[in-house]
């Protein structure tokens, strides 16, 4: 079995790849067989955009906080990492793909595995207008924003913005307002997979807003589109013991 350990730029994920690279050879991950990914959530969703076109399975492990995407590992680096990669369950990802436009007429297309956010960038809240397969459906919202997010990422920013957790094999997407004031009730919807979600900002100059996909911040863009890309996937691998679709359904209660 060929690893490839990759490592956050972390102090413990960097002493425990040496201890690990003393029992395994590490592999360059274009040769690998597996990807080995060291870090916390946020390194794993950088090396799932960085890599899954190699088309090789993650495995993460975590030297992070939550962990929520990573299995639980030794830091002392003895863990039999070729067992837990044998016996960990496959789970297959897709992203949402998210194209924006500033305000410079500047367009830029990026993958997010959990999330797309459009935020408001100044003091005041944004407004923007929200439409789902052309059709508009929320003609001024009024909130600091708004996010869409796939079933893997129904745990983090979206269940904190008050959104629905979805199970991780829902044909679903989670639209959710961020702290909303007009419309007064509304409180998001559930969007089927293969919906396009298109927000448009209004009063940009007055109330400016930026597009984040996964922790890649776009600034001041002026219309946001998001769909879930289903040509593209990564397969990332969980422990037995504690499977995704375990803690997404243990998230609820």
């Amino acid at each position: 079995m060929k690893i490839a350990f990759i490592t956050a730029n972390k102090i413990k994920a960097r002493r425990t790849l040496d201890l690990i690279e003393q029992r395994y050879t590490n592999y360059p991950p274009e040769e690998a067989d597996y990807l080995a990914i060291l870090g916390g959530d946020g390194f794993m969703l950088k090396a799932l955009r960085d890599y899954h076109a190699l088309e090789k399975p993650f495995y993460g492990m975590n030297l992070g906080n939550l962990g929520f995407l990573m299995n639980s590992i030794n830091e002392d680096g003895e863990d039999d990492i070729e067992a837990l990669i044998n016996e960990a369950k496959p789970v297959q990802l897709f992203p949402l793909e998210m194209t924006t436009i500033d305000v410079w007429d500047g367009e830029k297309t990026v993958l997010a595995f959990n999330d797309v956010s459009v935020t408001r960038a100044s003091p005041q809240a944004a407004k923007l207008k929200v439409l789902v397969n052309d059709v508009v459906r929320v003609p001024k919202l009024i909130a600091d924003g708004i996010l869409v997010s796939t079933p893997a990422g129904s745990t983090a920013y979206n269940s904190s913005a008050g959104g629905p957790i979805l199970p991780i094999q829902a044909n679903l997407l989670a639209l959710t307002p961020i702290s909303p004031f007009r419309p007064k009730n509304w409180k998001g919807a559930l969007l089927k997979n293969n919906d396009n979600v298109v927000i448009e900002t209004l009063e940009s100059k007055k109330r400016p807003v930026n597009a984040v996909a996964d922790m890649v911040e776009i600034k001041r863009v002026v219309k946001v589109s998001v769909h879930q890309k289903h040509s593209v996937s990564a397969t990332v691998l969980f422990s037995t013991h504690s499977h995704l679709e375990e803690r997404i359904i243990a998230e609820q209660f």
